[in-house]
Parts: structure tokens; sequence; C-alpha cells
């Protein structure tokens, strides 16, 4: 878990304190009236709009001008809800997210109703939460609200504080007896879900919520992961609970669940919700609301494991885009474009973190560039990196009209060159090539295209094949012919084309491929297909000379199967490619397929 660069408590930590806000409210409300109309279908695609905690986080000067976190309030929603109507919104931008905090006043002293439930802070919001989604909605758009997992610990009452409409439940009934704790700050009490009115008391709240009219709801410390793991931090029969209660509304309300979630329990997520954080917090909790470090560059690693879980229904989040002012966001022009680049291809929601009231030119045509929101919002699957997730690497996805996504990133710290390879891609010839974010046809590049990017920078491409598709031999890792040197082994692999593997590449483990035929001397695009539950590297090499270092993205889990292309220069006839665990672990070897020219 990374660690936070505030002052006084860790950032989980203080996400805890801030969580633990959410459980206090100021005012009673009514119960949900039943919504009668049918709902649509839900995250058909990625959502798009803002939300307040980036600015609640950052110690950027003025934002938080009545201690930490003070900048949530009515009058800054409202602010940002008449921006975003007017500047964004005809872009697709459409939720207004108020984030943790809404509940406690600005030493975090909580609010809650008669019945345990979260009630806005009067001060904060003295108009109360359902005038503020009207007022949103007044703008055409959509009103999002925040709760922690669990029974917040202000909220138990000694365990006698009744739960609405559950007869004589009380908070003790909901909670294990020995009151254990839950989610990713141990706020909250564990609901125990085996006793009969803990439901209710998440009905309770499902029905607050949508009788306020609110659209989307955050429900943040989801276990497993969130740092925590074990039964106590086990969330699942939570966001079931939710979902369940949610669709008792008849109100269509969006669950996005966060945040760093275990990938391991992804049918989960895709089960019961539209949309599940797959990292820490973005925010650096500095003096700006982001930096490269702490951290945008970390999603590069993070995302590509994920990538086969998103699509309509349920969107992987990489959290918020802050592109919008570069003095603000702590950030290069050059690592803006690289964000949104990534945040697009992902196909992860676009909501940002801005003030939109003080977007540059700059930052304002990063968020409202329409090529680029038509990847993210298109039917366009997610792409992954095709290359080793070195320093300069490749993204690419397949569109349905048989064009390609192409992104290019140098993540160096100097500037380098950067090529898309078209074998990578799966053809070979001539392609024509646009660049999304300057709205421009390039050209038509035979083999590949290569760019020169400034240090964290980027480019975005529909790449159109004109050429034909590229035929590959393939060598099976687990061949008799082959290699195995030090710890290697043959392995049973239901995700590998031969149902096999070569797995134990530790500390000197090898595998040898011999006899790889091509028929003329050149640089190939070998693909290599593995499987790696996390980020792992191998020294590649052909016919016995020098070694490249590559570093390979992880798959996901240790049952998924994956490939990225390597260039490797073979001589005609024979020759052999090695992968090499060197003094680490590498991943898994399931094939590779050489193409038949270079």
């Amino acid at each position: 878990m990374r660690s936070s660069s505030y002052s006084v408590m860790p950032a989980r930590t203080l996400r805890a304190v801030v969580v633990l806000a959410l459980a206090a409210g100021a005012v009673t409300v009514a119960p949900a009236a039943r919504a009668e109309t049918t709902a649509p279908a839900q995250a058909a695609k990625p959502y798009m709009g803002w939300s307040s905690w980036s600015m609640q986080s950052s110690k950027y000067p003025g934002l938080n001008p009545d201690g930490d976190y003070s900048y949530l309030t009515e009058a800054n929603v409202t602010k940002q809800t008449d921006a975003l109507a007017a500047k964004l919104k005809k872009y697709g931008y459409e939720y207004v997210n108020i984030d943790a905090g809404w509940w406690r006043d600005n030493a975090w002293k909580p609010e809650y109703d008669q019945y345990g439930r979260q009630k806005a802070d009067p001060k904060r919001f003295p108009s109360g939460m359902k005038a503020v989604a009207d007022r949103i909605h007044e703008k055409g758009l959509k009103a999002g609200i925040y709760l922690p997992a669990g029974l917040e610990k202000e909220a138990y009452g000694d365990g006698k504080t009744p739960i609405w409409n559950a007869g004589d439940c009380t908070t003790a009934d909901i909670v294990y007896s020995d009151l254990r704790t839950t989610n990713g700050w141990d706020s909250s009490y564990k609901l125990d879900f085996s006793r009969p009115c803990t439901q209710k008391y998440i009905d309770s709240q499902a029905q607050l919520i949508a009788g306020w009219g609110y659209d989307f709801l955050k429900l943040d410390g989801v276990g497993p992961g969130s740092g925590k793991s074990g039964d106590q931090y086990d969330n699942v029969a939570d966001v079931a609970a939710w979902n369940k209660a949610i669709a008792d509304t008849g109100r269509p309300i969006h669950l996005e669940l966060s945040w760093s979630l275990d990938i391991g329990h992804a049918a989960d997520w895709k089960k019961y919700s539209q949309g599940w954080r797959i990292d820490t917090d973005v925010e650096c909790y500095c003096n700006t609301l982001v930096s490269w470090e702490n951290s945008v560059d970390d999603r590069w690693d993070d995302a590509p494991g994920w990538t086969r879980h998103a699509g309509p229904g349920g969107w992987n989040d990489l959290d918020s885009l802050d592109v919008g002012n570069g003095a603000m966001d702590g950030l290069t022009k050059a690592e803006r474009q690289s964000y949104a680049t990534l945040w697009a291809i992902a196909k992860s929601p676009l909501y940002t973190g801005d003030d939109l009231t003080r977007l540059d030119s700059y930052g304002l045509s990063l968020l409202t560039n329409k090529e680029v929101i038509a990847v993210n919002q298109g039917n366009t699957p997610p792409a992954r990196p095709v290359t080793p997730s070195d320093p300069q690497q490749v993204w690419a996805a397949k569109n349905p009209d048989g064009s390609y996504t192409v992104a290019l990133f140098n993540l160096a710290d100097s500037p380098a060159a950067v090529s898309a390879n078209w074998a990578t891609l799966g053809f070979t010839g001539k392609a024509a090539v646009r660049d999304l974010w300057n709205h421009e046809n390039l050209d038509t590049y035979k083999d590949k295209v290569t760019q020169a990017l400034p240090a964290h920078g980027s480019r975005l491409f529909t790449v159109t094949p004109h050429g034909s598709a590229l035929a590959f031999t393939g060598y099976e890792a687990e061949s008799p012919s082959n290699t195995l040197a030090g710890n290697a082994s043959v392995a049973d692999c239901s995700a590998c084309s031969g149902g096999k593997k070569v797995g134990n590449l530790y500390l000197g483990g090898k595998l040898t491929f011999n006899d790889i035929v091509v028929p003329k001397a050149g640089t190939y695009q070998v693909k290599i297909s593995y499987v790696s539950g996390d980020t792992r590297s191998v020294d590649i090499s052909a016919d016995g000379g020098g070694a490249t270092h590559h570093k390979f993205p992880s798959t996901g889990d240790w049952g998924t199967a994956e490939t990225v292309s390597v260039p490797l220069t073979l001589k005609a006839g024979s020759n052999t490619i090695t992968l090499d665990s060197g003094n680490s672990y590498a991943p898994d070897i399931d094939r590779i397929d050489v193409p038949k020219s270079s």
C-alpha cells in the first residue's frame, strides 16, 4: 500500500476519518418513494463527471482554508455543478459526485439520524442532501453520494439504535457480537449478514439516498483489497446486500466500489456493481492534486491484469482524471496527455477532480477532445500492452471495424523514440495512421510508426491496416525439443494453448526454444504467450547473444494467458531463443509465435 505524503496521518488513515464522517447526517429525511419508471441499462459505457475528493484532499493553496477537507460544502458543489453544466456536459460529463465527509463537520464530528444513518452536516450542507441532488438535476446532471462499508462505529449507539422499518431490530442485531471492525480503515463494525436484521439496515440506507434522488453511490473501503485481507475485511456480502437494496428501491443507482480491490474477487465485483477501483488513490495528498510518481504512473503496471474484466455493465475504475489545470494538478503537459490517454484507452470512467471553474485552455482541450472521448465511450474494447511494460511501451486494441487503437508511451524520465510495429498487431505492410489528440491524418506507414516522445509523453492513434495478416510459426514451451535449466519445469495449464506451460523460472531457471527457423536474417517481433499473477521480468536472448531485460505486465491471475511481443534479431535458418529468470522470478511461459517474415 502506497504511503501518503500527508504531514499528520497516512492518506488511508485520513480517508478512514473521512469515511467515518460519512456516517453522520444532519437532517431527518423521509424514506424513499419507489420509482415507477423502468431503469435503463446500467453502465453501458464508462461514466463521466466530476468528483469532490481530489480538491478536498489537496494542500493546494486556498482549496481548504478552514482545515483539512473543508472544501466540501454545498456552495462549492454548486459552483462545480454550474461549471460542469456549462463547460463539459455537452461532451458527456454528467455526474456530480459528493465524496467523503458530507455528514461531518470540520472537526470530523459525525451526524446521524435516529436510525443510525448518515445525515448531512448542517454547516457543510445547510439545505440538506435532497436539495443538493435536486439542484444538480435541475442542470440536467446526475447526483452522486458516498458511504463507507459496514456500520460506522459512531452510529452504533451502544447497540440500542433502532433500524428503520425493521421491527424491533437495533444496531446490536446487525453486527458481530465481538464488534470486529472492517473496511480499509477499520472505521466500521463488520455487518453480520447471517442475522435477519442486517439486510434491513442496508435497505434503510438505500431507501434514504434513493429518496433524496441520488443516481450514484460510491461504496468505499471495500475488501478484500484496500490494503487488508482476511474474513474480517471481506465485504462481498455487503456489496451483494447493496445490490439487492438498490434494486428494491426501484431507482437506477450506479454502484461504484472503492478502492484497490482484490482482483481475485473480480467476478463478485462484476456481479454486484457497475464499477470497481483497481488501485490506490491517485491523489498525492500534497500541495497539488496529484503527482506523476504518487500515484499516476502506477496505473501502467496495475491496469493490464484487469483489462479483460471491463465491458458493458461494469468498468475498471482508475480513479480521478486530474488533467484540467497544470499548476493545480502538479503535472507537465506531456504527463497530463499521457494520463488522459491511458484512462481513455483502458475504458476507465472519466471523472475529473479538478476545479472546473479554473480549467486552463490545455486542460479543457484534453477533457473535451471528442475523438479521444469516443475511444472511451464507443464500442471499442479496452486496450492492453502489446509490448512488455518497459519504459517505452505500446498499448493496443482491435476495433470492431478492423482498425486498431494504438497508444505509444515513453514512461522514462528523458526523451525517447517509441515504435509501434504492425507485426505486434498481427499484420504486415502498410497502414493509415490518424493522430486523435491533434485531429490529423498523418500518413500511410509501412511496417511501423515511430515517434519521438518527451519524458512521460504519449501519442494516441487509430491505425487502419492496408496490408495483410501476418503468418506465424508457433512453438510450445513444453516441447521436448526445448532445453530447461535450473528449476524450470513443465506444468499443467488449462489456459495455455497446449494445456501445458513451463514454470518455476526463478533464480536462474531458464527455458531455451531450440530450432527456431526463419527464412532470412532480420529483426522479428516474436510473440510470447505467458501467465503471471503479478508483474515479472525476464532476460531474453537469441543464439547466445546479449540478453535484453523486459518487464511483463500481470495477466491478472495464474490462470490467464496473455501475449506481448519482443524484437529479436535472428539469423537465416535455425536459431535458439532463451528466456532466463536471472536472479529474480520470471513469468510462466506458454508458447512463442515467430513471424514468417521480418
